[in-house]
C-alpha cells in the first residue's frame, strides 16, 4: 500500500491564512482640559505607544489585539488621550514556529493598524479636535528589532534602546 504522494504530504503542511473578523475590542477618549484647551494656541505634541496581545483560541484560530495609546499635549497640558484596542481573529494553519510568530506579531498587526488609525482619527474629531493621521508603521522592522533585543538579552549583551520621535 502506498504511503501517499508528495503532493498529498505538501497539502497536509501547506500554510493557510485567513481573516475571520476585525473588530474594536475597547476604545477610550479623555480630554481633561476641555473646553479651555480649545482656546489655547495649538502646537500639539503627539506621543504614540503600541503593543499587541495574542490569544490562542484553538489549534489554528488566534485573536490578535493591537493596542494604541495616543497622547497629545498642548504645551504642558494633556489635550487628549485616545486608547484603541483593535482586535482581529485569524486562522493560521501549517506555519512553522518562527513563521507563526512573525505572522502573529507583524503581519496581523499590520492588517489591524489601518482600522485602529481610522478609529483614532474619528474619535479625535468627535472630541472637537482636528483629525490625527498616524503615519504607517513598519511592523516588520519593529518585529526584527524585538527579536534582536531578545537575542541580545539571551546572550548577555546589552539590548539596543529604541527611541521613537513623533
Amino acid at each position: 500500500m502506498e504511503e501517499g504522494t508528495p503532493n498529498q504530504a505538501n497539502a497536509a503542511t501547506q500554510e493557510q491564512f485567513g481573516i475571520q473578523n476585525i473588530y474594536i475590542k475597547d476604545v477610550s477618549f479623555e480630554s481633561p482640559h476641555s473646553p479651555q484647551i480649545f482656546s489655547e494656541q495649538w502646537k500639539p505634541q503627539l506621543e504614540l505607544e503600541m503593543s499587541n496581545n495574542i490569544n490562542k483560541l484553538n489549534e489554528e484560530l488566534y485573536e490578535v489585539v493591537l493596542n494604541l495609546t495616543v497622547t497629545v499635549k498642548a504645551g504642558e497640558k494633556n489635550a487628549f488621550l485616545v486608547e484603541v484596542h483593535q482586535g482581529g481573529i485569524f486562522t493560521l494553519k501549517g506555519f512553522a514556529k518562527d513563521k507563526l510568530s512573525y505572522m502573529l506579531n507583524s503581519y496581523c498587526p499590520n492588517i489591524l493598524f489601518p482600522y485602529a488609525r481610522e478609529t483614532v482619527s474619528s474619535i479625535v474629531t468627535r472630541g472637537g479636535f482636528q483629525p490625527i493621521w498616524l503615519a504607517p508603521l513598519n511592523f516588520d522592522a519593529l518585529y526584527a528589532q524585538r527579536i534582536q533585543q531578545q537575542q541580545q538579552q539571551q546572550s548577555g549583551g546589552k539590548p539596543t534602546k529604541i527611541i521613537e520621535n513623533s
